[in-house]
Formats: structure tokens, sequence, C-alpha cells
């Protein structure tokens, strides 16, 4: 056997220059379970079709199986002059069982080969991840429920709004996280397509049954189109996309954790184990936890805008530039994932400031709103409510009181309407009792909508979590 699989038509040796910036092993090495299993995959269907001899497929199976314990146990070689990890495969292949380890290319190219390796890669990803937004989901949902009685103050543009319930805020992020694991469901629909069997790009002139093989690896479609099995990366690009959300969701979480644990706030702390202190300022508690998630959330940005750009202009089919999809995807898939890990240990231990929370939410004119409603339901058209409670307002700042701290007598001053029950129209229970419209923060709405995840939870299909990977046999 020739050095290179392709000496034959050369007649110099590659450059050590162009080995060292062409080789992808130290990135790809990762792939070795997923070629191994494709490769005993492909070998079995070879033998079913008769391309090759059962005894032959037992030989390479058997090698196989081998070379993945080595591999396993970190008792194999590397060297960058075989490139990637599908070439160190082979060789070692042809070292384990001899000249039939030549059959095992045969019907396959190095094209498809690692299209499969990287679907089946992204396919179990892609389960972890799923595993893991159950996971956060049913943190953020036990959250909701031991806070169902903390009020907060909700917020528009960072400025105080109107109060809401911590569980209803927690389960705005429940939304957030359940649609960011529908869209990891749906891509992995077009992630689980088999392109094995598209050879280089034309297909092959061998009998193969691409169906079986398939099946073996449980995939549920064949790629339709030889040359699209063996250029598309849409499925690498729609992972990249719904991870980068997904990052946005935690990135938006950590935030306001950072926020929230800040002396301005001081609506939580975080535990001991989920922050750090200074060098220099013994004092400090840095969420540097919540600040990692929302840094790290640029990196996945990233690795998505160099996805794209490396496909933008490719023309079909294959190309050596595709080779710089794994270093994105593998730096995003773990990424996202530690992320997602971090979170969901940190969530439960922080410390909730119930009562800075409920003191933040009585102040500021939370309840201006009500006002301006209460007005409405004596009559008033909202526009001239509105502006009655903004003079109302106007007044009691100068005053240096809240509006439910203004007398009777002070209140009439901008409208007759009012009466004296406007003083429980305005404490916080009644303010959040009142929010009875679908998906608003009333108690009811909340713990309906509690109910409803946990049901939702309780009956979620989970993804495999370590995924297809089968043991020998």
């Amino acid at each position: 056997m020739s050095e290179k699989p392709w000496d034959g038509r050369f007649s110099e040796r590659t450059d050590t220059s162009v080995e060292a910036f062409t080789s992808s092993i130290q990135v790809d090495k990762r792939l070795y379970p997923y070629d191994i299993e494709g490769s005993v995959a492909h070998c079995r269907m070879l033998a079913k079709v008769g391309v090759i001899t059962d005894q032959e497929a037992g030989e390479l199976t058997e090698g196989l199986w081998r070379i993945k314990r080595e591999l396993d146990q970190g008792n194999f070689k590397f060297d960058d002059n075989l490139e990637d990890i599908h070439m160190h495969i082979e060789v070692r292949l042809l070292q384990e069982v001899g000249k039939v380890a030549q059959k095992l290319h045969t019907a396959r190219s190095r094209n498809d080969q690692v299209a499969l390796d990287v679907r089946m890669f992204l396919r179990d990803a892609t389960h972890r991840v799923i595993d893991s937004l159950f996971n956060l989901r049913g943190v953020l949902v036990g959250l909701a429920e031991q806070h169902i009685a903390t009020v907060m103050p909700g917020y528009t543009h960072l400025q105080r709004a109107q109060p809401v319930l911590l569980a209803h805020h927690w389960m705005a992020y429940y939304e957030m996280f359940t649609r960011d694991a529908e869209r990891f469901g749906d891509s992995l629909k077009r992630t689980n397509v088999m392109p094995l069997g598209a050879a280089a790009l034309a297909g092959t002139t061998y009998p193969i049954n691409r169906q079986h093989t398939a099946e073996l690896l449980k995939f549920p479609k064949i790629a339709a189109n030889s040359m699209d099995a063996v250029a598309d990366r849409d499925f690498i690009l729609e992972y990249l996309s719904d991870a980068a959300i997904c990052m946005t969701h935690l990135s938006r979480l950590a935030e306001e954790l950072v926020l929230w644990s800040s002396a301005e706030f001081r609506f939580i702390e975080l535990a001991d184990a989920f922050a750090t202190g200074s060098s220099i300022m013994p004092q400090k508690k840095n969420p540097d936890i919540p600040e990692l998630i929302r840094g790290k959330t640029g990196r996945v940005f990233g690795d998505l805008m160099a996805m794209l750009t490396v496909m933008k202009s490719l023309p079909l089919a294959y190309n050596r530039d595709m080779q710089e999809d794994k270093p994105l995807l593998f730096d995003a898939v773990d990424t996202l994932q530690s992320c997602l890990d971090i979170t969901v240990k940190m969530l439960p231990t922080l410390r909730i400031k119930a009562e800075n929370m409920r003191q933040a939410a009585s102040s500021g004119f939370l309840n201006a709103t009500d006002m301006a409603d209460y007005l409405v339901r004596q009559g008033v058209p909202f526009r001239n409510a509105h502006a009655i409670v903004g003079q109302a307002v106007a007044y009691a700042l100068a005053q240096g009181k809240e509006l439910h701290e203004l007398s009777l007598k002070e209140l009439n001053t901008f409208s007759k309407q009012i009466q004296n029950d406007i003083f429980e129209h305005l404490t916080l229970e009644q303010v959040i009792a009142r929010r009875q419209s679908a998906g608003g923060t009333a108690t009811g709405n909340v713990r309906a909508a509690i109910e409803s995840a946990k049901q939702e939870i309780a009956g979620s299909a989970r993804g495999s979590g370590e995924g297809d990977l089968h043991a020998k046999g």
C-alpha cells in the first residue's frame, strides 16, 4: 500500500508543510466511535450484497472493534502524516488484519464517510442538548412552584413597570427553553439522514444496499441525491442557529442573575460554590458563572457566522473548505452543553431575597396602570384616565409618596370618580390577582401554567443521551 491513498497519481511526496497545514487529526479524532461504527455497518452491507465474503467481513469487523478499544483506552498512536481520523483507522486496520483491510473502502469515499461521521456525532450531541433542556425546564418549573407567592417588579426598558410573580418570571424562561427543545428536535429530523453510498459525489457502480446500511446505523432516511449528500452542511448550520438562539436565552437569564445579585438590586445571592472572589478586594463575591455564560454566547454566534461564511460560495459538490466545519461545530456543541449543564446545577442553589423583591415592587408607581383601569371602570375613557393618573404620579413624586399613600382627598383633586375602594384596588395582591387574561401573572394562571408544564415534562420523550453507539455484536 502506498503511503497516501492518492499516491498513484503523484510523482512527488507531499511537502511536510502541506501535511501540517491540511492535517485535521487533532480536531476530528473525536469522531472515531462514529467512524468505526459506520465502517462496521458499511462492511456488513458489502458482505450482504456479495462485494466481500462473510469471512472477510468478520475479519474486518473484529479488527475495527479492536482498534476502537485501543482508542477508548488511549493506547492509539496518532501521526500528523495520516491527516485525519479516517486515514488513521484505515492504516491501523491494515496493520491489524492485513491486506483484506484494503477492501473496506470499496464503494465509499472519504466525502460520504466524513458526512456520515458528522451526522452521527451531531445526532448524539442534539439528543444530549434536548436532555439538558429537559432538565433545565424541570428546574425552572420547580423554582416557579417554590416561589408562587413571591412578588417582584416586572421591567420594561429595565425600568420598573408592573408587579409580577417571580414564578411567572421563571415560567417565561420555561417557554423560551421549551421552544429551544422543539427547535433542536425538529432539526434532528434533517440531521438524521444517511449520506453513505453517495461515494465521492456521483454514487457507485457497486450493487450496494444503502437502506440496509441506514437500518444498521438507525437512520430513518437516506440522502436522495448523491451530490447533495456530500455537499450538504445545512444540518450543521441549523444546529448552530438553534444553539445561537438557545445561548441567547441563557445569556438573558445570566444577565438577570448578574443584575439581581448586585448591591443595587439585592434580589438574589449566588451560592458560594457558584461564585468567585477578588484577588485584591476581600469583600467581593463575583457572579463569574453567569458572566462567563454571557461571554461564551459570543463564541457560538461566531461559530454560526463563520460556518455560514465557509459555505456561502462553495460550488457543488465537496470542497476542502468544508474541513473547517468541525472546529466550529465542536466548539458550539461543547460550549452550549457546558453552559446548559452549569445552569442546571446553579439555579437551584440561588438564595431568593423575597422581601427585597416585594419592597422593590411596592415603590415606583407600579400600580399606576391599575389606577387608570379603575377610572375606566368608573366610565372615564382610557386616554383621559391615563392623563389623570400621570398628573397624580407627578404630584406624588413631588410629595415623596406612592399613589396608594395619597389621601382620598388628594386623589379627588385629580378625579371625583375615585372612591375609597381605590386603596384596596392598588395593593400588590389585587394588582396581580386581576391579571387573569390568558398568559397573565395572576396566581391562578401561573399555577395552571406550572401544572401544565409538569404534565408536559412528564409526557416528553427524552433524548437518548449517549446516542446510538452500539456495543460490539
